[in-house]
């Protein structure tokens, strides 16, 4: 492990040096660039482009590409890359992630590689993880690459496929991560090849790419459609569950936040519902809908996990705080929690098409990243993303003041300490960000500052449409801001002169996140640019992260040292308290991360059929000229698997008649095929006898359509409606397989190795079945004029 690390900080180092080297180049071509006139600047765009057409790289053009930039911005923007910006840059374009403290410039450190990758013609992406970041970068940045002559574009959700083919046509496009994985998997549903809007995924740019590539890596995107399903049974299972007693009834886990009856919790069930045996398998959905309810009244926490905004359930994103609009918890969790709130219950919904960030991303010919905390995820980044962190120097020194970690006894007391010491600074007019973990702490904080008639502004998952000029302004003399986790990313911190002379930001801290990560972002919210600054956290023993994870070890601290834990005075600051905390959270980030590697192994099961799949899609809706050749032999495959399976053992045990049935069915019409003419043969001779007959059959459908657009037209929509049926099918099937094969650990077996041999023999099965409807729908449809595509649902 030590060699692993030092040849990685060996490399990093390295790499400094070299872009510390090519920096210096294209700081040298400064004096040159800044005497072109703005038409000479301009014209570099078109030479660029004129060379690389005559056969040089990206790397011929670099250093020229970086000092056009770097003087367009000084021109446009009135801003100028410095030395570090520059070398971020580099980082960028060779595929890393730049790890930029807060305020250093990271979305002009972009456009350096952004644009000599744009020059390729073959589009760049920039990804941010809202609409208004993605508005706001588009529009600025946008400014520059106009000016030197590349087009932009902005994809939002909303617009139509005229609107998004435009905007990703263009040399650079600006999008959510969200809205990229979406329309990935809406072009893979299309059944017109025209109605596509993305191009060839080749090289992205991810602002804040810890939170994208990390913090939503566990939550799939999905496209689904509504699946009609009874209500009741969620009411009847939340009116249980409401009835239940902790301990009792069920127990919970508190780490691994999981839920299960008791055996006299089960009794009551088999009461109330009204069954023998609750854990029979005639009852297994029964059992699910128990399951959820128990999660949603037990588990998933109000003004936590979810909020209830106008009568709707709303996912909360346990990292940054903010509302996940559009998504919706699988598995029916989203109807349990509806149940327990008691608002309307929408209907479960059966997926479409599903895929992981992880491999969305992962299918980019170049992804980079930049984002101020990535180093603490460093391991999870090269092995997943094979992307290297390089932290790249900041242009002044940092002088924030981090302190010590302070601990109480709990939580009343250390809320009653943070809102003193708030009062206080504020007092002075130091402006002061509080970071919170949850909606509830911010709200119960606003109420205590309220009451002191102390003015604040709060930004958490239900206000986020004022987050950017709420963080804006959380610099200013005076300002006290309450936020959740780190929403306000993306946008910066200044400070008043007035303010640098009091100290700068304060930022305090009222609880440490799972992540080191995220509690890094807060302080790094102050410290900009080498101004002055202040953090600490505020701690107690009846923190959500301390009951988890650290309670017995600092247990053992406060008892050692034989405190009260009833003196709401006591307090403890120490760097051991802070250690102490920070390796509870390596363990829970340890945890995490093969959380999300197992994730990712699953899904590359589903990754590898749904290639397949695509790719097949895309051959047919592409297709120009007949797909004979794709038709037939799935024909004749299907007449070989038929009587592979009717003529299975001995003779004796052959069934003629049921492969009779099936040809006269499936593959004739008003053709009598007689056992007879099967009797006798072997089962090689009734393949040809079989495939002979159903070649005539096909011969004579192509050969009655005289018009060729017509039958290729037939063929598209057989195959589409073949495949598409049976995709979304296997989909759900191997989502109740995942779910499942967890059970088969307690047989000794290992469940990802069950889940990919099953998973390999589904998908066979389900190539099998495609195979047999394409078959029956080619043989047995009539040739209509006016044939339509139909996207599946």
């Amino acid at each position: 492990m030590a060699n692993v690390l030092k040849k990685v900080f060996d490399n990093q180092r390295k790499d400094l040096k070299k872009f510390d080297k090519t920096a210096k180049q294209v700081e040298a071509l400064e004096d040159r660039f800044a005497n072109y006139t703005d038409d000479q600047l301009k014209d570099m765009t078109k030479s660029f482009q004129e060379r690389l057409q005559l056969g040089e790289d990206l790397e011929d053009i670099l250093v020229e590409a970086f000092a056009t930039v770097r003087e367009g911005a000084r021109r446009v923007l009135g801003l100028f890359p410095y030395h570090v910006q520059i070398m971020g840059g580099l980082a960028l374009h060779y595929g890393n992630i730049a790890e930029m403290k807060t305020g250093e410039g990271k979305t002009l450190t972009a456009t350096m590689p952004v644009y000599l990758n744009a020059l390729a013609g073959k589009g760049v992406h920039v990804v941010t993880v809202n609409d208004y970041l993605a508005s706001r970068d588009s529009a600025q940045m946008g400014e520059l690459y106009t000016f030197l002559g590349l087009t932009v574009g902005l994809n939002k959700a909303g617009m139509n496929n005229d609107e998004k083919r435009e905007a990703y046509a263009a040399d650079i496009t600006y999008s959510t991560n969200n809205e990229l994985g979406f329309d990935y998997l809406r072009d893979n549903m299309v059944v017109y090849k025209r109605q596509m809007v993305q191009r060839p995924l080749y090289f992205a740019v991810v602002d804040e790419v810890d939170s994208i590539l990390i913090d939503e890596a566990r939550t799939p995107l999905i496209i689904s459609n509504q699946a009609e399903q009874s209500t009741a049974l969620y009411q009847r299972a939340d009116y249980f569950a409401k009835s239940l007693k902790e301990e009792e009834d069920y127990v919970i886990d508190v780490s691994s936040k999981t839920i299960a009856l008791t055996e006299a919790g089960i009794e009551k069930a088999e009461d109330v519902f009204h069954v023998k045996n609750l854990y029979d398998m005639e009852n297994g959905r029964l059992i699910h809908h128990i399951d959820t309810a128990l999660r949603a009244n037990y588990i998933m926490i109000l003004n936590i996990d979810y909020v209830v905004v106008d009568g709707q359930v709303k996912i909360v994103d346990g990292f940054t705080g903010r509302i996940m609009e559009g998504r919706r918890f699988s598995d029916g969790l989203h109807q349990g929690i509806e149940a327990k709130e008691n608002v309307e219950i929408q209907n479960e919904s059966k997926t479409m098409a599903t895929i992981t960030f992880q491999n969305y991303f992962r299918m980019y010919e170049k992804l980079s990243g930049m984002t101020g905390t990535a180093k603490t995820e460093e391991e999870e980044f090269r092995e997943i993303y094979n992307m290297n962190v390089i932290q790249i120097p900041t242009n002044k020194p940092v002088i924030r003041e981090d302190k010590s970690d302070i601990l109480y006894p709990n939580l009343k007391s250390k809320f009653n300490a943070v809102v003193k010491d708030i009062a206080t600074r504020h007092q002075a007019g130091q402006p002061v960000l509080v970071g919170t973990v949850a909606v509830e702490t911010s709200e119960m904080l606003s109420d205590a500052l309220t009451q002191l008639g102390i003015r604040h502004n709060v930004l958490n998952a239900k206000n986020h449409e004022r987050e950017a000029q709420i963080v804006a302004d959380a610099g200013q003399k005076g300002a006290v801001t309450i936020a959740t986790n780190m929403a306000g990313r993306g946008t910066d911190i200044k400070l008043s002169p007035e303010v640098k002379e009091l100290g700068g930001l304060a930022v305090i801290g009222t609880e440490r996140h799972e992540s080191r990560r995220i509690d890094n972002q807060l302080r790094g919210r102050a410290g900009r640019q080498g101004d002055p600054g202040y953090s600490r956290f505020y701690l107690s023993l009846e923190d959500d992260v301390m009951r988890r994870f650290g309670s017995e070890r600092i247990q053992q601290l406060w008892e050692s040292l034989n405190l009260d834990q009833d003196d709401p005075d006591m307090v403890i600051e120490s760097r051991m308290i802070t250690k102490q905390v920070e390796g509870a959270q390596i363990r829970v980030e340890g945890n995490n991360y093969d959380t999300r590697k197992n994730v990712l192994e699953y899904d590359e099961v589903m990754r590898q059929q749904r290639d397949v799949i695509y790719a097949q899609r895309f051959e047919v809706i592409s297709a120009e000229e007949s797909l004979d050749d794709v038709m037939w032999p799935m024909i004749e495959r299907t007449i070989k698997r038929q009587v592979e399976l009717y003529t299975a053992g001995d003779r004796a045990d052959w069934n003629l008649e049921a492969l009779a049935d099936f040809a006269e069915t499936t593959l004739y019409r008003n053709t009598q095929v007689d056992i007879d003419n099967l009797e006798g043969k072997n089962q090689k001779e009734i393949i040809a006898f079989i495939t002979d007959k159903a070649a005539d059959r096909f011969n004579q459908k192509i050969d009655s359509i005289n018009n060729k657009d017509m039958a290729l037209e037939f063929e598209k929509v057989v195959i589409l409606r073949a495949v598409d049926s049976r995709w979304t099918d296997h989909i759900d099937a191997m989502d109740q397989l995942r779910q499942g094969v967890g059970l088969r650990a307690y047989a000794q077996n290992n469940p990802l190795v069950e889940y990919q041999s099953e998973g390999f023999d589904r998908f066979n099965e389900m190539i099998a079945g495609i195979e047999y409807d394409a078959t029956r729908m080619f043989m047995q449809s009539e040739i209509r004029q006016n044939l339509e595509r139909k996207q599946a649902k």
